[in-house]
């Protein structure tokens, strides 16, 4: 009963889902009903839930510019649902609380300490008895690797399907295997948790993994992995970003928002294209992003 969007395919379908519950919210209130509303509730509370969150009402707003002439971010009911205390457990509290109360103003209807029991078809029920009524459901609770993985071989997984890894990123089953990113479970000594599934940690990972290859290979002692928190920032659409940068690089955190925390949030996003696809693709793809925000319509309705 619910919706992922874990690739290309999947983005698409949600896309398609919601425009034609726009559509018929729109034709409703064109035809006499006055509360008709679009309702999608968001299970998980990270940063893909946060920032979905958001970007539904920026999208909403827009689509009165493409023919919905009585739609806007007003017919629109989102409830973001979070197991946990609150939103956002990657950031710290007081980043947390702002960006919780940034989506209650756009109209998010926040549930922390609030667990998902069951799905149906157009409602969700929760551990307190409540049941939220949803005509999208989107799953955006944590990461879970291919379900196929159970299957290639016989190493020791987590319940999300991720790979345990040692400090080395070699799976503890075989050390033959290294794994990184979203797909390994890496627990550090002294940690508690697990290395968290982000880019920035990825991109860590691949670099010590590389250098491992190169170190088993000389017959030279493997280098462990060591996490360099850099920060994070959540983009709440064209409303507002909240995050912290630096991590332990200076042993604590800066908190930013506002247009600082979006300035750098851009800034990130385009060293990451370029550190992916080299100086002159990255360059060039910066640049057609540029061109394709003046010629292209904001909103892709087919």
């Amino acid at each position: 009963h619910a919706m992922f969007l874990e690739d290309r395919p999947q983005a698409d379908r949600f896309r398609q889902k919601l425009l034609n519950a726009c559509l018929r919210t729109n034709h409703a209130h064109q035809t006499g009903d006055p509360l008709a509303r679009v309702r999608v509730s968001i299970v998980g509370g990270g940063a893909t839930g946060v920032e979905l969150a958001a970007e539904l009402y920026n999208a909403a707003k827009a689509l009165r510019h493409y023919g919905l002439e009585v739609f806007d971010e007003s017919k629109l009911e989102v409830s973001l649902i979070e197991a946990g205390p609150r939103i956002l457990p990657a950031l710290d509290e007081v980043l947390a609380a702002t960006a919780k109360d940034e989506l209650e103003k756009l109209g998010v209807r926040v549930l922390d300490n609030t667990q998902v029991v069951r799905l149906e078809d157009r409602a969700v029920h929760t551990g307190d008895g409540g049941v939220i009524a949803a005509d999208l459901i989107v799953w955006a609770a944590g990461v879970k690797g291919a379900e196929e993985i159970k299957t290639m071989s016989d190493l020791e997984l987590t319940r999300g399907n991720q790979i345990v890894v040692r400090p080395t990123l070699q799976s503890v089953t075989d050390d033959r295997i290294y794994a990184l990113g979203d797909c390994a479970s890496c627990l550090l000594p002294g940690r508690d948790r697990p290395i968290p599934p982000r880019a920035q940690s990825a991109h860590q990972m691949a670099s010590l993994v590389f250098t491992n290859l190169v170190r088993a290979q000389a017959g030279e002692p493997l280098k462990d992995f060591v996490y360099q928190d850099h920060g994070s920032l959540v983009s709440l659409s064209r409303f507002s970003t909240v995050g912290s940068l630096m991590g332990n690089l200076v042993g604590g955190r800066m908190r930013v928002e506002g247009w600082v925390a979006r300035t750098v949030y851009m800034s990130l996003y385009r060293m990451h294209l370029i550190a992916i696809h080299g100086w002159w693709r990255g360059v060039a793809l910066i640049v057609i992003g540029h061109v394709n925000q003046i010629v292209r319509p904001k909103l892709k309705l087919h």
